[in-house]
């Protein structure tokens, strides 16, 4: 241990690594985060770079619970956009927007308890997930369609459905982003966002899904790193005593875990820094600290214990408080340990079948099941045009991506749409991208454009325009936000780019449903 903790309390020692929940580098536990879940430890986060294949993910569970038997270990896997189980191919499960177009609370729920069996199997019982933000502002950059959608209600109904499906697999519900991330325009992995509405209608929109969310029993509630001032003026909320402790715990009645959003992300690393951000946060109310998202070796760990440690020893931190917060996570460990303890332990070989990208069988198409049942009926298809009859040119128009979805995840149509029609050719186009260009690539091939909320980007709605233009039988799938008006001699809106929405999408363009 550091000079810092040197002379602690073991307790206080224990408590301070008990709220942490850091991350890592690699597919096999370092031997520095096995000796700190021997000290201590009782939450680790996993990442896309955690994970190669289902039976490697069982087994770094596995060995991460032989150092210690109720280890939490977390994920963020919305499905959707947002996948770690499944970065390098896109996810076999559409995101909140397809099943929150669809509004069928049995398949949202459906989903999610099939998202949590996989999870389950390889061992993770803590999802970071779902967001239950009202995407209120079609602009919003970093919420979009993570979102059930704009309708509080709507999205209230989803995310009680998506928790009672994941929790009854046994794997904590973590409903985000609170007290409500959907009213913004910045990312607050880049910048502190601020949300300037009164109080009426933060309670008419923002927090309708999270009184939901406490009523079905959310085991845990993310905060988000946002300002408000109607709630607390100098405060974001994950450091808002007023709004994690009086609002959340006090008027909304919530028992459960108070996990913060990623420490590192610039809102309250560039305003606060990460040390004593994490302070601020369990002083005002969070239970556990995200961090490992961006900072993930040895040294986060002990600089955010020895910070913890510090602030209860100069009485900035109430060592109750620490012991409280420590409390609840392991409260919550025990009821992940007890439903393992129900069914069967994940280990290499019971993963297997769970697959993190199921592969084809007999010609089929791949991500068959729930999740593409739920992708095919999320499409929404309008114009009067003839779907494909020979090979296309796919001409995927690609923004730049926000942190939380990452730029290693593929998407679009052109893979599934070259399976169900050989000889289809794809080109991707950034925002200095000429029209003339995509119509010399594309030479004689009908032309499909994929786009990516063509509302925020108008370069993209340019490219559009033009190619509509020189070409009108030109199909249109929109794998976004459906805000912009529907364009194309056929307009497909999946409602997100997961990789079943990609194959839902290439079927009705082939002409093949």
């Amino acid at each position: 241990m550091t000079t810092l903790v040197r002379g602690a309390s073991p307790t206080l020692v224990r408590d301070a690594l008990t709220v942490l929940q850091p991350g890592f580098t690699g597919t096999t536990p370092p031997d520095w985060l096995l000796r700190r879940i021997g000290e201590g430890l009782s939450s680790v986060g996993l990442f896309g770079r955690n994970i190669a294949s289902a039976g490697q993910l069982a087994a770094l569970t596995a060995r991460l619970r032989a150092e210690r038997e109720d280890v939490l270990v977390a994920i963020d896997e919305e499905g959707g956009d947002v996948t770690r189980l499944e970065a390098r191919t896109g996810s076999s499960f559409p995101g909140n927007l397809a099943l929150g177009t669809v509004d069928d609370t049995g398949l949202t729920r459906e989903v999610a308890a099939e998202l949590g069996r996989r999870l389950a199997a390889c061992g993770v019982d803590f999802n970071w997930a779902p967001s239950a933000d009202v995407n209120s502002d079609p602009a919003n950059p970093v919420i979009g369609v993570r979102s059930f959608g704009a309708d509080p209600r709507l999205a209230a109904r989803h995310t009680v459905a998506y928790i009672e499906g994941l929790q009854s697999v046994g794997v904590v519900a973590c409903t985000k982003h609170f007290p409500g991330h959907g009213d913004t325009n910045v990312d607050s992995h880049l910048a502190m966002p601020r949300i300037d509405v009164d109080l009426a209608t933060l309670h008419a929109r923002e927090l309708v899904p999270f009184r939901a969310a406490i009523e079905a029993g959310s085991k845990s509630v993310m905060s988000a790193h946002i300002l408000l001032p109607a709630l607390d003026p100098d405060r974001p909320a994950t450091l808002s005593p007023r709004i994690l402790t009086g609002l959340l715990r006090q008027e909304l009645g919530y028992e459960g875990l108070i996990v913060t959003d990623g420490m590192e992300m610039q809102a309250i690393a560039s305003t606060y820094g990460i040390e004593r951000g994490s302070v601020l946060a369990l002083a005002a109310g969070a239970d556990a600290i995200c961090v490992g998202g961006g900072l993930a070796d040895e040294g986060i760990v002990l600089r955010l214990r020895d910070a913890l440690v510090d602030a209860v020893r100069t009485g900035e931190l109430p060592e109750e408080r620490l012991a409280d917060a420590a409390a609840r996570v392991r409260a919550l460990a025990s009821w992940t340990r007890a439903h393992r303890a129900g069914g069967a332990a994940a280990v290499p070989g019971a993963a297997s079948e769970a697959g993190l990208a199921p592969q084809p069988r007999g010609g089929a198409a791949p991500g068959t099941g729930i999740g593409l049942v739920a992708a095919r009926r999320a499409l929404r298809v309008t114009g009067a045009g003839e779907p494909l009859t020979a090979p296309a040119y796919v001409a995927a128009f690609a923004p730049a991506t926000n942190i939380a979805v990452g730029d290693e995840t593929p998407w679009g149509v052109g893979t599934e749409l070259a399976r169900l029609m050989p000889g289809t050719l794809t080109g991707t186009y950034a925002s200095d991208a000429a029209v003339e260009r995509v119509l010399g690539d594309a030479g004689e091939r009908r032309i499909v454009a994929v786009v990516r909320d063509t509302h925020r980007h108008p370069w993209m709605a340019d490219a559009l325009d033009g190619l509509l233009a020189a070409r009108p039988d030109t199909v249109v799938v929109e794998m976004g936000v459906n805000q912009a008006p529907a364009r194309g001699a056929l307009h497909v809106a999946t409602h997100g780019a997961a990789r079943v929405c990609g194959i839902a999408a290439a079927e009705v363009v082939a002409g093949a449903v």
